[in-house]
Parts: structure tokens; C-alpha cells; sequence
């Protein structure tokens, strides 16, 4: 029985369409910088969001009209299945993503949990065979359950470090079943309230031993998926140990987990730091650590993760841009970490939703494209430090300058004239290309 008997299959039918259930700008096939489209932006669909968000919030019950309603337990995990591979492949988005919870429903014990995840991987394994779709990348809830409440690598009660420890190690099992590219850690309450009851050293010294565990164990079984931390400031944690993408690479590096690990950057998480998308993408790419992102966008006027769909041109652009800078993404994707809005609550609204994000993706690339093509930045760029490409400057570079003769260099020079940084001319420039 089809979830979404009004929806055909979506379709390329170029930027002068007027059909809603159609791109605009994502065609799958068209070569952009040297590959197909589909390949450079590798889509996937987030489970949580779309399959078992409800559109509730703190004041409010959900608004959500979905065909699966009416079920529960397993029947209600199977029909998701159902509807998820179908919804897979009308879009045409080739991969998907979800934490162990959104998939299967929490039993008595651990062991019944499983049991009730493995019911769902099989489903979700017969789809695969015959669908392109793949698994992104899977990921353990450790948050929303009261057991989690001071945190899972982080806690500060062993028994749910060893329930957290169990959970990953059936996330790995998960992931290699299922061939998922990518494995997650999202540390949604990996941090403290107050430093007045925390051993903060034993909470990141147990969270690394934690992370060496999980490298072992998936070197045992043979995953060869490439992990991924994701970094996010607050919320729920008022202070969290993966605060941005400079405090995560530095605490990879301080513990030796740098060469396992790379990051996934979401919009949402960046904003909430009070940094742009851009930054998190660029800090992490010059550090060799970018590896996915989580595609959505927040709201400026308010200060919590709303986590909408993106179509802000200006903001995908240029961290498309980043991700061209990159070479791309390697295993990871543009996962939509995003949810439709509460008054959006017709289960159309669900392809509405992710063809505007995936067409403001597309349509990205092609101007971040065409900004590398023809050197725009890296024009800008080779002029304003053009001063340490030759002289003393590429002295300073090459490490044959000190102290010393940057003293001689300097000490009977006049006055110092800088360059303009012509920002709002850069702005304009940047503007005539996404418009």
C-alpha cells in the first residue's frame, strides 16, 4: 500500500517549471566539475525528522498527519520501513541516515531493545537489495533516555558508560550489516551543567577511552566505515565538550583519535557557536577533518536549534564553495538534518521540503563551481597577502626569517601602507554570481 499515493516520482524539469513536485536546479546527471551531481552532493534523507518527527514543540502536541499513524510498537517500525524506501525513491535521494531509536522501539533490557533493532535491520536490508538507496551513515541515541541524563561517554555512573559502550558496539554491528559508509557520534549530552560537580579531566579523559573502544571493536569486526564526531555548543548541555569544530579537532589531537576521525558539520550547530556555516566547513577542511555536514538552517531571531530546511542561497553557496575546496566530501553527504515546520503538516510537505533544500544545494554548486573556475577567491586572496609571496614575506613563509632580521628588515622603513580589503566590492562580485 503506497504512504504517498498523491506523489509521483520527482522529476528534472529545469528552472522555468512551475510544478512544485519538480527541481528547478538538481539534476542528478548534469557534470559539474567533473561529476555527476548526485555523486558530488551524495543526498541523504534523515530518518528522525522525517519518519518519526511529529511536529510537537515545548508548548504544543504534534501537528503531523502521516499514513503510518494508527500503528504501533514494531508494526509501527515496519510501516516506516514501508514508507521511507518509498519516499527514498519517488525523491530520488540516494541515501539515508538514522540513530538506532528512530528505527526500532526500546525494550525491557538491552537484549530485547536489540532484538527489536534486528527485527528492523532485516527489513531495512531486504529493502536495500533491491532499491539504489544506501545508508549514509547510522549513529546511537544516548540522550533522549532518563539513563542518559549526566551523559553517556561522560557520565559519572559506570553502568551507563557499559550500557552506552553496548549500544555503539551494536551500532557498529548495525552499521557493517547494513554497509553504512559513515558512523556518527553525536554527544547530545556529552558535557556538564556546573564545574561545582563535575570531574571535568575524568569526563574527556573516559569520553577518549571511550572513542579508542569503539575503533577497536570496529577494527575486530572489520567496519571500515570513516567515523564522524559532531559538534554542537549547547543544548542540551549547557556546556558541551564538542563545542565547535576547533575545540573537537583539538581534543581529537590531544588524545590521539585525529587519524579516525573527521567531522560533521551541521548549519544549525555553527550558528548556535556564533559562527557561520562557512567558518565550522573552512576550520575543518584546512585541518584535513571535514568529512559530512547536516544540511538545515536556523532561525536568526530565535536562539535554539530549529533545525529548518535550507534555502539560503547565500549561505549554501558559499559553503558549497568550501566543500569544492575540499574535493568534495569523500564518504560523507549533505544529510538534511531538518524538519518541516509545525504548520507544515501534510505528508506532501515532507517533498516540498526537501526539493527546495536539494535544489538550493544544486543550485550552490553551480555558482561555488563557477567562482573556482573562474578564480574569483583565490584571486582576492593571491592579492591581498601577495606581500608574503616574495621578499622578506616569503622569508617569513620559508622560515628563514627571525627576529633578528626581521629587526634589519624593518627598523629604518617609513611609514607602512596597507591594501584595501575592498570587502563590499567582494560582496558585489559574490552577489552577481549567485543572482
Amino acid at each position: 500500500m503506497s504512504a504517498f499515493k498523491n506523489v509521483g516520482t520527482i522529476q528534472y524539469e529545469g528552472k522555468e517549471s512551475k510544478n512544485p513536485l519538480a527541481f528547478k536546479h538538481y539534476n542528478p546527471d548534469e557534470i559539474v566539475l567533473g561529476r555527476r551531481m548526485e555523486d558530488y552532493l551524495r543526498f541523504a534523507c534523515a530518518y528522525w525528522h522525517t519518519f518519526t518527527g511529529e511536529g510537537s514543540d515545548p508548548f504544543g502536541v504534534g501537528t503531523a498527519i502521516r499514513p503510518w499513524h494508527g500503528t504501533s510498537g514494531l508494526d509501527l517500525a515496519k510501516a516506516r520501513v514501508e514508507a521511507s524506501f518509498e519516499f527514498y525513491e519517488k525523491l530520488g535521494i540516494p541515501f539515508f541516515c538514522f540513530h538506532d531509536r528512530d528505527i526500532a522501539p526500546e525494550g525491557a533490557t538491552l537484549r530485547e531493545t536489540n532484538k527489536n533493532l534486528d527485527v528492523i535491520v532485516a527489513m531495512m536490508k531486504d529493502y536495500m537489495k533491491t532499491s539504489k538507496v544506501k545508508l549514509l551513515w547510522n549513529t546511537a541515541n544516548m540522550f533522549s533516555n532518563p539513563r542518559f541524563v549526566h551523559g553517556a561517554a561522560t557520565t559519572s555512573n559506570a553502568d551507563v558508560f557499559a550500557y552506552a559502550a553496548a549500544q555503539v558496539k551494536k551500532g557498529l554491528e548495525t552499521g557493517l550489516e547494513l554497509g553504512s559508509e559513515n558512523y556518527v557520534f553525536w554527544g547530545g549530552r556529552e558535557g556538564y551543567e556546573s564545574l561545582l560537580n563535575t570531574n571535568m579531566k575524568l569526563e574527556l579523559d573516559n569520553l577518549a577511552r571511550f572513542f579508542h573502544m569503539a575503533i577497536a571493536y570496529a577494527d575486530e569486526i572489520g567496519y571500515k566505515g570513516q567515523f564522524l564526531i559532531e559538534p554542537k555548543p549547547k543544548e542540551p548541555s549547557k556546556h558541551q565538550y564538542d563545542f565547535d569544530a576547533a575545540t573537537t579537532i583539538a581534543f581529537l589531537k590531544s588524545y590521539g583519535l585525529e587519524d579516525r576521525f573527521k567531522l560533521n558539520i551541521e548549519a544549525n550547530h555553527a550558528t548556535l557557536a556564533g559562527h557561520t556555516f562557512e567558518h565550522e566547513l573552512h576550520v575543518s577542511r584546512i585541518n584535513g577533518m571535514l568529512g559530512s555536514i547536516d544540511a538545515n538552517q536556523g532561525d536568526t531571531l530565535l536562539g535554539w536549534d530549529t533545525d529548518e530546511f535550507p534555502t539560503d542561497l547565500y549561505s549554501v553557496t558559499l559553503a558549497m564553495y568550501e566543500i569544492v575546496q575540499n574535493g568534495g566530501l569523500g564518504s560523507g553527504g549533505v544529510n538534511f538534518d531538518a524538519k518541516v515546520r509545525r504548520q507544515s503538516f501534510e505528508a506532501e510537505d515532507l517533498f516540498f521540503a526537501h526539493i527546495a533544500g536539494m535544489d538550493t544545494f544544486a543550485r550552490g554548486l553551480k555558482v561555488a563551481a563557477k567562482l573556482v573556475e573562474d578564480k574569483v577567491l583565490e584571486n582576492v586572496l593571491a592579492d591581498r597577502y601577495a606581500s608574503f609571496s616574495e621578499g622578506i614575506g616569503l622569508d617569513i613563509v620559508n622560515g628563514k626569517a627571525d627576529f633578528k632580521s626581521l629587526e634589519a628588515y624593518i627598523i629604518d622603513k617609513g611609514e607602512i601602507v596597507n591594501k584595501s580589503g575592498r570587502l563590499e566590492q567582494i560582496r558585489a562580485t559574490l552577489n552577481d554570481y549567485i543572482f
